[in-house]
């Protein structure tokens, strides 16, 4: 048995009905979508009660659950009524601006305030906080509700006046009304000199502020960390010990403090002497989620380090090394460039590792750095257009991976703003290919059942699946696709069977 979010799991009852469930800011056909409002992140908070979505303006976006507000009762209770458990509904919450554009003038260098990546960090006192990033500049953000301050008008006498200085109807119009509300004036007094009546104004109104009991999310900058990276951040991660981050570009990865903003310590540098020498660079890392002196970080080799910080200060080796010993059928200027990984996620319970290059995803078994445990093909039945991908620049693109709570299936993008899901339990030949669209099963490619090979047991079994299956094919082998729209960021929600995806500006959610 395989075992996923923290405890052994048995093989899937068989492939998920995913079915739509929400879209925010879904475009109309035709409709011009702005640079700016392009979705560069995705993530759910550890309770999946919130959603974080970050854009190419530098805007992050937050969206919180209301179904599970409105259940009574607990999940057994529900499943045991006559009413069927809701699926995740979520609400825009809060959104505020997390960076803007800057310009390095040392280094004559623009800095985008694009949102590269959002991480939640434990709550605390009933307030939200997270990390977000762009290329340079790492903020700590804080997200709470407060109670909305309102100016409200005091002793206002209704049969003299309408309010804030409107004249009284035609039936009070014999009462004197040389004195009106918040400083009216009769006509008599409206002179050049603006003076003061001699007998000063006696229904001279003054506002008062009163604290309601409404309340609106505030967000407030609590930590702004920078001047620690010279290349461009790729990832950023929250420690288990909920005090402690890094942050890695292409040559370094720091260790932060979250209460210190002005002092990093690096503890990985691949830079060497001489940069004519560099070979590879960093592309993604994560911390271990419940071990803290734990982490992993990919490379542009294909190959997965996991490093333990006690063993020195600077983790110049590593302690453990993944990498694919499969050589492949033939060689060619491309095989460098597609087993680049462009995102690493650690299972729930830290046993596996998933990672994902331009060609596959792979999942990683930490106790077996021999090689993969499984590999589910992806852009296989792209290989013939690798030329036509690296002129269009589009086999650099960097498509990210998540997996389920439990454990149990896989999930990565494509393009065609498609999006793939696949079954890792033992014997499971499930291989769903999804549209981020209304209708999500319309481009559905059925997958052949392919035989179980029960004499493997789950340590040395090596799946190799869903070449069979493309990603964007009519039927007839087909396998025409649109690399302008391209699904790279989603994430799966840590309990629910649940996936959120961005396809442009849009944010789709879909539940199983």
């Amino acid at each position: 048995m395989m075992k996923g979010g923290g405890g052994d799991v048995g093989a899937s009852s068989g492939p998920l009905d995913w079915r739509f469930s929400q879209v925010f800011g879904e475009r109309s056909a035709g409709e011009e979508v702005q640079e700016v409002d392009i979705i560069s992140a995705i993530e759910f908070d550890k309770s999946g009660d919130h959603l974080a979505t970050g854009d190419r303006g530098g805007r992050v976006v937050l969206f919180e659950r209301t179904d599970s507000k409105n259940a009574s009762g607990g999940r057994k209770d529900l499943e045991g009524s006559d009413c069927p458990v809701r699926h995740p509904e979520f609400r825009y919450k809060t959104e505020f601006q997390s960076h803007e554009p800057e310009f390095d003038y040392l280094k004559s260098l623009e800095i985008e305030e694009k949102i590269n990546k959002i991480r939640w960090s434990q709550t605390a006192n009933g307030a939200l906080f997270l990390l977000s990033t762009n290329d340079k500049t790492i903020k700590f953000w804080k997200v709470q509700e407060k109670k909305i301050k309102k100016i409200c008008d005091i002793n206002t006498d209704s049969s003299r006046t309408l309010g804030n200085g409107s004249v009284p109807s035609s039936t009070n119009s014999n009462v004197t009304d040389s004195c009106l509300t918040n400083g009216g004036l009769h006509d008599k007094y409206l002179c050049n000199d603006y003076s003061f009546p001699p007998e000063g104004f006696p229904s001279l109104q003054l506002p008062a502020v009163t604290t309601s009991h409404e309340t609106s999310p505030v967000a407030r900058c609590r930590r702004v960390y920078t001047h620690a990276h010279d290349y461009h951040i790729n990832s950023i991660s929250n420690n288990s010990d909920g005090e402690t981050f890094i942050s890695a570009d292409d040559l370094r990865i720091n260790l932060w403090n979250l209460e210190i903003s002005n002092q990093s310590f690096n503890i990985v540098d691949v830079k060497p002497a001489n940069m004519e020498d560099l070979t590879e660079v960093i592309t993604s890392a994560e911390f271990h989620p419940t071990h803290c002196n734990t982490l992993a970080y990919s490379s542009s080799k294909g190959s997965i380090r996991l490093i333990d910080l006690r063993q020195s200060a600077l983790c110049d080796s590593h302690s453990k090394l993944f990498e694919d010993t499969a050589t492949p059928a033939s060689r060619s200027f491309f095989t460098e460039i597609i087993a680049s990984v462009s995102d690493i996620k650690f299972a729930k319970g830290g046993r596996y590792i998933l990672s994902r290059d331009y060609m596959t995803l792979k999942l990683w078994d930490i106790n077996m750095d021999s090689g993969p445990v499984s590999t589910f093909q992806v852009h296989e039945h792209l290989r013939p257009k690798l030329c036509d991908l690296y002129e269009n620049d589009s086999i650099f693109d960097k498509f990210e991976c998540c997996l389920s709570g439990d454990g149990l299936r896989v999930a990565t993008g494509s393009y065609s703003n498609l999006f793939r899901v696949f079954g890792v339990s033992p014997g499971s030949t499930e291989t769903t290919t999804l549209e981020a669209s209304r209708n999500p099963m319309r481009r559905q490619v059925t997958t052949p059942a392919r035989p179980s090979r029960p004499s493997l047991s789950s340590i040395t079994r090596v799946v190799r699946r869903g070449a069979e299956s493309p990603a964007n094919g009519d039927g007839n082998g087909n396998n025409s696709f649109d690399h302008t729209t391209k699904l790279l960021h989603l994430a799966w929600h840590p309990t629910e069977n649940s996936i959120a995806c961005a396809a442009a500006n849009s944010l789709y959610m879909y539940y199983a």
